[in-house]
């Protein structure tokens, strides 16, 4: 048995009897939706055309927002359902980057995550979904895809059907007859900040205090056409881009004027400033015993009794800031232990928080064996502090790699940008310390070698991420954002001069200017990782 749906775009009619059944089926708050009618227009005035499509959840297969819930709120049932359970969320929002199709929330009443369940209840005892019944042009079919006597099965065999976003493997259950690029391919027209028949740009809870949404200055479809002196809504060309299929689709669009005149509300950045920030502390708690360690550990430089303890208290400090970040972006921050409690292991959230409990527990074990005089055990714990730290500092790139709706967090160089920025931030941090002595000259000059070597690296890497091509839409378009878009004046100038290029100079001095190298390579972090996880939820997804 396997749920699916059928939209017949023949024989919808854009009447939101659907919207407002699911809402009055679930309860559902003003401002958010578990189904909605997005409308697309193509043509010129008098010869046009206006296009509905049905938004929901997918009910996917191989569903990505089940693979990153590190609690099990969603899971998938043996008919196919995708289903949730709200008592289990801990609204970590990770749901919400996981889907490509945009169809999870978090209710501004609950505080938990909210989708589509097919209104599972119903279906147990042998009813049909909410949407379903009231449709009055029976253009909503439910059924088994998997029993050659239903409706839909016979629908999708016969028709010729589509799907949105199948390259992302999801398998999605969700089938339009009669589907138009235009209205399925979010990125293919911009959105705008107001409808004919709605001003309400952004939703409600959550959303509301994320202050962006998705529309006007913040749309990088409407940005490009700005700088282009498009009219109307289009597909975004990169400047200078050949790519034939995306020049293609442009002015396809473009002769067909096709625009989106209303659409749900937009739900802005889920993962705001605490994310960037709980990234920026995690690669200090990381980087603040690494770089002793490797000076330790491989005979690189002598460390003093002073710089390894200020190393461990650094570590643990940073460490417990990360956790109380952790917690602070969560919508339901009470029920934080039930991600070690409650665990589901594919979760990178899981086997992060597994990772940052297990290097808090070896660096206090390292601590109490230096204390009670232990040397020949504090070896133990020390080196596998330093292989968690390790973990500590890249599992993060895992997590973005498991949110499958944002395409530029897929990079396959992630993972070392985000140890590159551990070991920057810890020499950044014990150069700023060197201010206060607390080393000898051997161990100033290995911070001055190991700050100088990660800055050379995070420039590399950075350049790869950015020049690499990129093998999607979504990625070009977050890459042309942050590179000649709305994030190019804190990328050129926090980022890469301020964060790269000045500390660069700086250490040309030799120690002379170690202490202020330090203080801007930090600044220089923190600005980057504010712009690697806000610039992807920019592209619209549904």
């Amino acid at each position: 048995m396997n749920y699916g749906f059928v939209i017949d775009n023949r024989k919808c009619i854009g009447c939101h009897a659907c919207t407002v059944a699911c809402k009055a089926e679930h309860d559902v708050p003003v401002g958010v939706n578990r189904t909605w009618v997005k409308y697309i227009e193509k043509g010129t005035f008098p010869n046009t055309r206006r296009l509905f499509s049905v938004m929901r959840c997918n009910h996917c297969e191989d569903a990505p927002c089940v693979e990153i819930c590190p609690v099990t709120a969603l899971h998938i049932r043996d008919d196919g359902i995708v289903d949730f359970d709200n008592r289990r969320c801990i609204g970590c929002k990770a749901c919400t980057q996981a889907c490509p199709y945009d169809a999870l929330h978090i209710d501004p009443e609950t505080h938990t995550a909210a989708k589509c369940n097919y209104c599972a209840h119903r279906v147990d005892i042998g009813l049909e979904p909410a949407c379903v019944n009231v449709c009055p042009e029976h253009a909503i079919i439910s059924g088994d895809l998997d029993d050659p006597a239903s409706e839909i099965y016979q629908l999708i065999t016969r028709e010729q059907v589509s799907a949105r976003k199948v390259e992302k493997g999801t398998k999605p259950n969700l089938f339009y007859i009669d589907g138009d690029g235009a209205s399925l391919i979010p990125t293919t027209v911009g959105q705008s900040s107001s409808y004919m028949w709605s001003t309400q740009s952004a939703g409600v809870g959550h959303y509301a205090k994320t202050a962006e949404a998705l529309v006007a200055k913040d749309d990088p479809l409407t940005l490009a056409q700005q700088a282009n002196g498009s009219a109307g809504n289009g597909v975004i060309v990169p400047h200078g881009s050949n790519d034939p299929k995306l020049l293609e689709k442009a002015k396809a669009v473009e002769k067909e004027n096709a625009r989106r005149v209303y659409d749900a509300p937009g739900k802005g950045v889920m993962w705001g400033w605490e994310v960037s920030a709980y990234v920026w502390t995690k690669a200090i708690a990381a980087g603040a015993f690494l770089v002793p360690f490797t000076a330790l550990g491989f005979g690189l430089s002598s460390v003093s009794e002073t710089v390894q303890w200020l190393g461990l208290a650094l570590a643990l400090v940073f460490l417990g800031l990360t956790g109380a970040l952790l917690v602070k972006d969560l919508d339901q921050p009470t029920r934080f232990a039930y991600v070690l409690l409650r665990p589901q292991w594919r979760s990178w959230l899981v086997r992060g928080g597994y990772a940052i409990t297990a290097y808090g527990g070896l660096l206090t074990l390292w601590g109490a064996a230096k204390f009670l005089g232990w040397n020949q055990l504090a070896s133990i714990p020390m080196w596998g502090g330093a292989i968690f730290a390790v973990i500590t500092a890249i599992y993060t790139a895992f997590l973005f790699a498991q949110a499958k709706g944002r395409d530029f967090w897929q990079s396959p160089t992630l993972p070392l940008h985000m140890l590159v920025h551990a070991f920057l931030a810890g020499g950044a941090v014990f150069a700023v310390l060197t201010l206060f002595q607390l080393g000898n000259i051997d161990w100033e000059w290995f911070v001055h070698r190991v700050l100088l070597a990660a800055l050379i690296l995070n420039l590399i890497v950075m350049v790869s991420e950015l020049v690499t091509p990129h093998p999607t839409t979504d990625a070009k378009q977050t890459v042309e954002m942050i590179v000649s878009g709305r994030f190019k004046g804190a990328f050129w100038v926090g980022s890469v001069i301020v964060g790269n290029l000045l500390p660069l100079v700086l250490l040309s001095f030799g120690l002379n200017l170690l202490v202020p190298a330090g203080l801007l390579a930090l600044i220089g972090i923190y600005i980057t990782e504010h712009i690697w996880v806000r610039a992807p939820q920019m592209i619209p997804l549904s």
